[in-house]
């Protein structure tokens, strides 16, 4: 991956302020483990790094979200149980509790992991919504909650002032969806809902990829034209446009948090034609793409 892209993985040290807030972030992150890749990487502190076959205690919280792949959770105080983790499921592990996890070796795995304490969650909890059960929530694959956790690594990479009350608020949000998903998924049309969904990350997670809507549909195992037609009822939008509107919300991100060059832009992102990217961006929003940089204090 090119330097200019933002690291995937930070942890995050907070102050006494901080901790007035009620809820601080720790750790956020991303990481794609490909298959047979050894797990976890060696790109963790040593608090954080565990080995799979002996598990660990956390003394914070953490939510992790898979969002490709398979694999083995693990978990328990007095006695050990397992969940298979399949794409669409997101763990919540608790202070004080065992665990371990790990993809399968022929399969590997997309995560997504915040780690966050204070007595705000500290209160959720003992309140009793995410006791009694087990720690496993189906969410399925949902683009808001992939965008909420790319913002909070966003957000941590700048650490400005204010930057974890901002991250509190992500966490939040997360745990929201993740609850009222994982309430209401018997009452809809699952098979389609899914595949939309898989649709939708797979076009957020491939921005720096030449992928097409007919890929995605042949990955999905449905016709280009089917999943056309679903694409645009459950989204208002076709695949190609809602590609491309991706793309150009990233250009933006990037020329007001990079000095990249607008030609590099263009051509990482895997515009058509990077030459005419500067036209179709003032034909988008208005602006050359040196004027939108210029507009946010960004200097070539």
């Amino acid at each position: 991956m090119h330097q200019f892209l933002n690291k995937q993985i930070n942890y995050m040290v907070t102050s006494d302020e901080d901790e007035l807030w009620g809820l601080t972030v720790t750790t956020v992150g991303h990481q794609v483990i490909e298959e047979g890749q050894e797990y976890p990487p060696e790109n963790h502190p040593s608090e954080y790094y565990f080995n799979p076959e002996k598990g660990r205690v956390l003394n914070e919280y953490q939510l992790l979200y898979i969002t490709n792949g398979n694999g083995i959770f693990d978990f328990g105080t007095l006695s050990k149980q397992s969940c298979f983790i399949t794409e669409g499921k997101m763990f919540f592990l608790m202070p004080g509790v065992w665990h371990s996890y790990q993809p399968l070796p022929n399969s590997g795995w997309n995560e997504y992991w915040i780690g966050f304490k204070g007595p705000m969650i500290d209160r959720i909890v003992n309140e009793g919504f995410f006791i009694n059960r087990p720690p496993v929530f189906t969410i399925g694959l949902n683009e808001r909650i992939v965008d909420l956790y790319h913002k909070a690594i966003e957000i941590a990479n700048e650490e400005r002032a204010g930057y974890q009350q901002a991250l509190s608020g992500i966490v939040m949000h997360i745990i929201g969806l993740m609850y009222y998903r994982d309430k209401t998924r018997d009452f809809q049309d699952e098979e389609l809902i899914r595949k939309m969904e898989k649709a939708k990350v797979i076009m957020r997670e491939s921005l720096y990829k030449s992928v097409s809507p007919e890929q995605i549909a042949n990955e999905l195992n449905i016709s280009y034209s089917g999943f056309r037609r679903a694409f645009r009822e459950f989204t208002g939008t076709s695949p190609l446009k809602y590609i491309i509107e991706l793309k150009l919300n990233e250009a933006k991100r990037l020329l007001s948090n990079t000095a990249m060059t607008v030609k590099e832009i263009a051509y990482n992102l895997n515009f058509d034609n990077p030459d005419y990217f500067p036209v179709f961006f003032k034909k988008r929003t208005g602006l050359t793409p040196m004027e939108y940089r210029n507009s946010t204090g960004i200097r070539e």
